[in-house]
C-alpha cells in the first residue's frame, strides 16, 4: 500500500505516524512545508518520498503535488492528522479519487456551526449554538441564547482564540478581538457547566477498534486563561466502568451517523447539571501528544496500530489497561525569561520511575504564555497503576515544582 502523509515534520511528534505506516510495510510519500534536507533522519529514513510545498493548506499547490506522485505511481491514501490541514487534504483526496473522509465529512467535523447543527439533527445533545457574522448578529444571538456564552472561531481547535462572555458590557470588549468587524463568522454556544473530558477512539470499519476516556483538571477554557494553576489532562484506566456507558454509547452514535469508516476520532464532552453533552467532534487524534499517554498507560504502540488499521483493515493489538495517564503543564511564575526551577529533584526522586516524559527549558529560554496549551513551557507526562493516586501526585507536583521567570 502507499500512503500520501501530510506534514510529517511538524509537531514532532508527526513523524511517529509515518514510523508506524513504515513498520506495516506501507510506503510512504510525505508532503511538507520543511525542505528535505531539514527533516530528521530517522524520519527520512522511514519515508520513501518527500515533496516540500509552500504550505500544506494551498489547494492548489497540494493539488497539483499529489497529481505528479499519482503520475509516478498509485496512491492507496491520503492522511492528515492535524485539524488545520484536514479541509485541504479532503478537497484534493476527492479531486484526485483517493479514499479517506470525505469532504462533507470534514466539514461536519470541522465547522463548529454546521457540527452542532448535525449533532442536534441526530438527537445527540450538545450546546445550543448558531453562528455570527457581524457585531450586531453576535449581540442579537447573545442575548438569545443566554448569558453567558463561549464565542470562538468556527474552525478553531482546543480554547484558541475563544472567550467566555457574561452580559454586554463583556461582549463589547471582545467584539473588537474576535473578528466581526474584520466580516469574519464566529460560533456562539451556550456555556455549559460541568466536568469536561474527551472520548477518543481509533475505528476501523465503523467499528471501534479502541477507545480511551480523558478528563480535563480544570476545564480547558479555564486553564488556559489563569496562571498558577498547573493544568492536567488524565486518561483513566477505568474505562469499563457503568459511568461510562453513556459517553461510549454516544461516541458511537456520533461515529455512525457520521459514517466514518476507518479514522482516529476524538469528542469533547462535559456533564453537568443537565447531563451528558458533546461540545466538539473530530475525525483525527488529539493534540498535545495525547497518544503518547495512551501507548504507555496500555502497553501499546497505537501509531502502529492505526498504520494497521489502514493497511490492514484491523487493530491487532489488546489494550492493557494497566495504568492511568497523564500531563501536567507546569507554569511559568511570569512572562519573560525562565531563572531556574525548585523542587524538580525532589520531585523526580520521589516519582521519577513513573514518569513518561518531561521537558523543562533551560535557564535563559523565553517563556511562553498561559494560553500557549499544555505542552507550552515545563510539562511531565507520567503513568500510574490507580488514577486516584495519580490525581494526587499530580497535586503533590503542581504544588512543589515551581517554575521561576521575570
Amino acid at each position: 500500500m502507499h500512503v500520501i502523509f501530510v506534514a510529517p515534520h511538524f509537531p514532532a511528534y508527526q513523524k511517529q505516524f509515518v514510523r508506524g505506516l513504515k513498520a506495516v510495510g506501507a510506503a510512504v510519500t510525505g508532503i511538507g512545508e520543511a525542505p528535505v534536507h531539514a527533516l530528521p533522519d530517522d524520519l527520512k529514513s522511514w519515508l520513501d518520498g518527500y515533496e516540500q510545498v509552500p504550505s500544506v493548506c494551498d489547494d492548489q499547490a497540494m493539488l497539483d503535488t499529489v497529481r505528479r506522485i499519482q503520475a509516478r505511481g498509485w496512491v492507496d491514501r491520503m492522511e492528515a492528522t492535524i485539524e488545520a490541514h484536514m479541509l485541504t487534504a479532503a478537497r484534493v483526496r476527492e479531486a484526485t479519487g483517493i479514499p479517506g473522509l470525505s469532504y462533507e465529512q470534514t466539514v461536519l467535523v470541522r465547522d463548529k456551526t454546521i457540527m452542532k447543527e448535525f449533532m442536534r439533527k441526530h438527537n445527540i445533545p450538545c450546546a445550543a449554538s448558531a453562528s455570527a457574522d457581524s457585531a450586531d448578529s453576535l449581540a442579537q444571538i447573545c442575548r438569545k441564547i443566554g448569558y453567558p456564552v463561549i464565542i470562538k472561531p468556527r474552525a478553531a481547535a482546543g480554547a484558541a482564540g475563544t472567550w467566555r462572555v457574561n452580559s454586554d458590557a463583556e461582549l463589547a470588549g471582545v467584539i473588537p478581538q474576535c473578528g466581526v468587524l474584520q466580516g469574519q463568522s464566529v460560533a456562539v454556544e451556550e456555556f455549559i457547566e460541568g466536568h469536561e473530558g474527551f472520548y477518543d477512539t481509533l475505528t476501523v470499519g465503523g467499528r471501534i477498534g479502541h477507545d480511551f476516556i480523558s478528563h480535563y483538571y480544570p476545564g480547558v477554557l479555564e486553564a488556559m486563561r489563569t496562571r498558577w494553576i498547573s493544568p492536567v489532562i488524565i486518561t483513566s484506566n477505568r474505562i469499563d466502568a457503568p459511568g461510562y456507558d453513556e459517553v461510549k454509547q454516544m461516541g458511537y452514535k456520533v461515529i455512525k451517523e457520521l459514517g466514518i469508516h476507518t479514522a482516529p476520532t476524538h469528542m469533547e464532552w462535559f456533564y453537568g447539571p443537565r447531563g451528558l453533552k458533546f461540545s466538539e467532534i473530530g475525525a483525527r487524534p488529539p493534540g498535545v501528544g495525547q497518544w503518547d499517554l495512551y501507548c504507555a498507560a496500555n502497553d501499546i504502540d497505537l501509531y502502529k496500530e492505526w498504520a494497521f488499521s489502514i493497511v490492514k483493515g484491523a487493530c491487532p493489538t489488546p489494550l492493557s489497561r494497566r495504568y492511568s495517564a497523564a500531563i501536567i503543564n507546569l507554569r511559568p511564575t511570569a512572562d519573560g525569561t525562565i531563572k531556574g526551577y525548585e523542587g524538580v529533584d525532589h520531585i523526580f526522586n520521589k516519582y521519577g520511575k513513573w514518569f513518561i516524559k518531561s521537558h523543562f527549558p533551560a535557564p535563559g529560554s523565553p517563556t511562553q504564555g498561559v494560553e500557549a496549551g499544555y505542552m507550552a513551557n515545563a510539562w511531565i507526562q507520567m503513568k500510574y497503576p490507580d488514577y486516584d493516586d495519580l490525581r494526587n501526585i499530580l497535586q503533590e507536583i503542581g504544588q512543589t515544582i515551581k517554575v521561576i521567570a521575570d
